[in-house]
C-alpha cells in the first residue's frame, strides 16, 4: 500500500503534468493561429508527451494501492507576444516541474519509499532532457533574432523535430 503522504504528492504531480499538457496545447493553438505550423506541431506533440507522463503517474498510484485523483485544471495562458516569449515560458514550466520532481524525491527519501524513488528516476532524467531542449530552442531563436528567413526555417524544422528518446518512445 502506498504511503498517504506520497500518494498526495504524486496526485499533485498528476495535476502539474495535466496542466503542462494543457499549457502546451494553448501554446500550440497560439502558434497555429499565428502561422507557425511547425512550432504548433512541436507543441501538440509536447502536449501529448505531458499527458503520457500524467498517465504513468496515475497508473503507478493505482498499481500501488492508492487512488489517483483527476482534478480540475487551471486555464492556461493563451496569448504570447513572440516565439521567444513562448519558448521562455516552456523553459520556466520545465524548471518548475523539475523542482516539483525533486520535492517528490525528497518526500520519498524521508518516508523511505525506495520503490517510488526508483519510479521517479525516469522523471528526473526526463526533466534534464526537457530543460536542455527548451534552452536549445531559446539559443536558436537568439541566433536567428528577427531574421524572417531564419524564423521560417526554425518553424519548418520544428514540424518534424524529434529529440533523443528518453525511454517512452514518444519524445518530441
Amino acid at each position: 500500500m502506498i504511503n498517504k503522504k506520497i500518494e498526495k504528492a504524486l496526485n499533485r504531480q498528476v495535476v502539474l503534468e495535466a496542466e503542462a499538457s494543457q499549457y502546451y496545447l494553448a501554446m500550440a493553438s497560439w502558434a497555429e493561429n499565428n502561422g507557425y505550423n511547425g512550432v504548433a506541431a512541436f507543441f501538440y506533440r509536447h502536449s501529448d508527451e505531458e499527458r503520457i507522463h500524467m498517465l504513468k503517474l496515475i497508473k503507478y498510484i493505482n498499481e500501488r494501492g492508492g487512488c489517483a485523483e483527476i482534478s480540475a485544471l487551471s486555464k492556461p495562458r493563451a496569448h504570447f507576444s513572440s516565439l521567444n516569449d513562448i519558448f521562455q515560458d516552456l523553459l520556466k514550466q520545465e524548471i518548475t516541474v523539475s523542482g516539483e520532481i525533486n520535492d517528490l524525491i525528497e518526500i520519498c527519501l524521508k518516508e523511505k519509499d525506495y520503490t517510488t524513488h526508483n519510479f521517479l528516476q525516469w522523471y528526473v532524467a526526463e526533466q534534464i532532457e526537457e530543460e536542455a531542449l527548451a534552452r536549445t530552442m531559446l539559443d536558436k531563436l537568439k541566433l536567428i533574432g528577427s531574421d524572417k528567413g531564419g524564423l521560417y526555417l526554425f518553424d519548418r524544422d520544428l514540424s518534424t523535430f524529434q529529440a533523443s528518446p528518453s525511454g517512452d518512445g514518444n519524445k518530441a
